[in-house]
């Protein structure tokens, strides 16, 4: 059986992305993983339904992407009802979170908004 394991995304600030999902999308986290000799360091996020993000930082320098580059175009992450879409996203809003497009129906028939994460990473909210 082929089922869908875990999405990864290189941070340039592992511990402020790793609080923006835990708070905002209710993640649990394990353990810090560290790999002194690859200067590498990994959280696994999972959702309530056991999907998994991993957060990735390794020492050097990495830059924000804030383009619409070729690669991963966005995580879509499904909140239930309309007004849990509209409530999530005015909470970010007020709490600072840039939000790219409010709540709406889009021509594909979502109920969605659009956010982005502390590093660009684009997130769609959904109905």
């Amino acid at each position: 059986m082929i089922r869908f394991n875990h999405i990864g995304i290189w941070t340039i600030d592992i511990e402020k992305v790793k609080e923006f999902y835990v708070r905002y999308f209710g993640c649990s986290v394990n353990e810090k993983y560290i790999n002194p000799t690859k200067q590498f360091e990994s959280y696994f996020l999972s959702f309530e339904n056991g999907v998994r993000i991993e957060i990735m930082k390794r020492s050097g320098k990495m830059e924000s992407r804030s383009d619409h580059s070729a690669g991963l175009a966005h995580i879509s992450i499904a909140v239930g009802s309309r007004e849990e879409v509209d409530n999530l996203t005015a909470r970010m809003e007020k709490e600072g979170v840039i939000v790219e497009s409010k709540p709406r129906l889009t021509g594909d028939g979502y109920y969605e908004s659009s956010v982005l994460d502390p590093e660009n990473n684009r997130i769609e909210i959904i109905a």
